[in-house]
């Protein structure tokens, strides 16, 4: 019995010695994996939706969008309506159309681990198709002797210029926030630089006000908007980010090589 107990012993002694040969890392390594989300962001713009209550002479709504290409671009486009009245010194009209803005969103933006925020620039070209209708106007008289403090009116009846259209470029500097989970509070400014711009005939009318692009302003090319908007994302599927390799530099390499 005796022989027994000790080559059990015997044996255990050679296990446990060949344990603790075996290193020990002190330094584990992080095997969880956080994958992002790919997918459909979805929403509206909350700016032409407020404007479209509280101004009786504006009606507006734009539907935004954006795909996820990869890591740091989205595919993005904008879809809207537009139908504003402005009373000018010598004029008042109404314009109505519908455009479309196709471009690019590149996130600058680097988030902390489980987050999904975006600080982005982008381009955009863009395509409207809109009515002009002048309501009514009045006709300028440098000779205003009798009449002092108007204009005699012009003729009566409004005229309506159809088949209108406008492209442009676009730059937009904006951001993306997530509230809640897949639910994001997003605000951008864009600079418009008009490259097409179909007015009426026989210059009859200008174009001074082109949906999706704002003002029109006499003598230049350029118009500034914005948009406030909400927005869903609808996850398709989720990806790892492969993480960046840095190779660790030998200073006695470094050393050797200068001598």
């Amino acid at each position: 019995m005796l022989k027994y107990f000790i080559s059990i012993c015997l044996l255990m002694c050679c296990f446990l010695g060949w344990t603790q040969s075996k290193p020990i890392d002190t330094k584990p390594k992080d095997t969880v994996v956080h994958k992002q989300p790919y997918g459909l962001r979805v929403g509206v713009d909350l700016s032409r939706l407020a404007l479209s209550y509280f101004q009786d002479e504006y009606t507006g709504l734009e539907l935004v969008g954006d795909y996820r290409l990869s890591h740091k671009y989205y595919l993005a486009a904008e879809l809207g309506n537009e139908n504003k009245t402005r009373q000018e010194d010598l004029y008042n009209f109404t314009t109505d159309g519908s455009y479309l803005k196709l471009g690019i969103d590149y996130n600058t933006y680097g988030n902390w681990y489980g987050e999904q925020n975006l600080i982005y620039v982008g381009g955009r070209f863009a395509f409207s198709t809109f009515n002009q209708t002048l309501n009514n106007y009045k006709i300028y008289d440098s000779n205003r002797y009798w009449n002092a403090s108007t204009f005699p009116d012009g003729a009566n009846g409004a005229q309506k210029f159809s088949g209108l259209n406008a492209t442009w470029l676009e730059f937009v500097l904006g951001m993306k926030t997530e509230l809640f989970a897949n639910i994001y509070l997003g605000g951008s400014v864009r600079m418009g630089f008009l490259v097409t711009n179909k007015e009426p005939e026989n210059n009859a009318f200008k174009n001074l006000f082109i949906p999706g692009f704002n003002k029109v302003t006499d003598g230049s090319k350029f118009g500034i908007g914005y948009n406030f908007s909400i927005s869903y994302l609808i996850p398709f599927y989720k990806k790892a980010n492969k993480p960046k390799v840095i190779e660790k530099k030998n200073p006695k390499k470094e050393a050797v090589e200068e001598q």
